[in-house]
């Protein structure tokens, strides 16, 4: 018998723990070319903001030795062509659609929010409260407790159906806290992690390669940092309130997306590697299903959190 692959995030049921990362595959046309977006378990849109963003200035892309640096600054095509123009296409792809929302003020989380919770085909909400290459907003509201108290509460408030997921970031001494934070405020599943803050110099130029200076590191590099805040998390906040982790940061093969589960991810990411492979996410699932089987595993969801003292 075939391992089931299965998980649930909060009111969301998986056929697989696999999707896509905020940011890294677009609004699903990008990566239907190159696989059927129905074998994910869900796919997570790039970020909406209520009017449309142009972004950053470029350039705003850069590798690293291993991982990349982005400083895209959130550019969208604005919550009402989202509505109009992207969601009616991934309301036909049979794969639950999960909208990355991201503001400068609690009440455009609000605004954003409430629309996308009354539009059918939306089946989680991500709230990115921790993007670290926008220049106001965003990343504040995810440093501080109080101000994630405050947009999570808020938003948790407009929204009645879908799923409310917070993506935290990693760019504090102590992700628990905000963890705690965030499932206190009304969180039915987290996000862990963003991107990592950093930067690129041109040593000839003497210039910052990066023209927002600083920008996001994701990739294999900061794995390591992701699987200690999930386990940190899921120890400390998540395995007793039993909020699911969604686990992100550096996974390109299944072996990857095994680590996350053990450390107490329920599902798991894959972004910066599409841009190397953009059948990677598939990938990971045939290989997660494969472990499954080899290791006498009858469930995807019970290697949540078995890592063994």
């Amino acid at each position: 018998m075939k391992p089931a692959l299965d998980v649930q995030v909060g009111k969301i049921r998986l056929r697989n723990p696999v999707m896509t990362a905020s940011g890294t595959a677009g609004y699903g046309p990008e990566l239907a070319a190159f696989f059927d977006l129905a074998e994910l378990g869900a796919f997570v849109t790039k970020a909406v903001t209520r009017q449309p963003r142009a972004g950053n200035e470029t350039p705003r892309l850069v590798e690293t030795r291993a991982g990349l640096l982005n400083a895209i600054g959130l550019a969208n095509v604005g919550l009402d062509a989202f509505l109009a123009e992207k969601l009616p296409w991934l309301r036909d792809r049979n794969v639950p659609v999960i909208v990355n929302v991201a503001g400068t003020t609690v009440a455009e989380y609000v605004e954003v929010a409430a629309a996308l919770d009354a539009a059918p085909g939306v089946a989680g909400i991500e709230l990115n409260i921790s993007c670290p290459n926008v220049k106001q907003g965003g990343l504040e509201f995810g440093r501080s407790e109080p101000g994630l108290r405050e947009v999570v509460s808020a938003v948790r408030a407009a929204v009645r159906r879908a799923t409310l997921i917070v993506k935290l970031t990693p760019n504090v001494t102590d992700i628990v806290p905000l963890a705690r934070a965030a499932v206190e405020s009304g969180a039915e599943a987290l996000t862990l992690i963003n991107t990592l803050s950093g930067m690129a110099i041109n040593a000839t130029k003497r210039r910052a390669i990066l023209a927002n200076v600083s920008g996001g590191l994701s990739g294999p590099a900061i794995k390591p940092v992701a699987l200690k805040m999930v386990y940190d998390v899921y120890r400390n906040v998540a395995r007793q309130a039993r909020i699911p982790i969604i686990g992100v940061g550096g996974i390109q093969y299944a072996s990857d997306a095994v680590e996350f589960l053990l450390a107490g991810a329920t599902a798991v990411q894959i972004g910066t590697a599409s841009f190397v492979d953009p059948a990677a996410a598939p990938a990971v699932v045939r290989g997660l299903e494969q472990y499954l089987a080899a290791n006498s595993f009858a469930r995807a969801a019970d290697l949540t959190g078995a890592l063994e003292s």
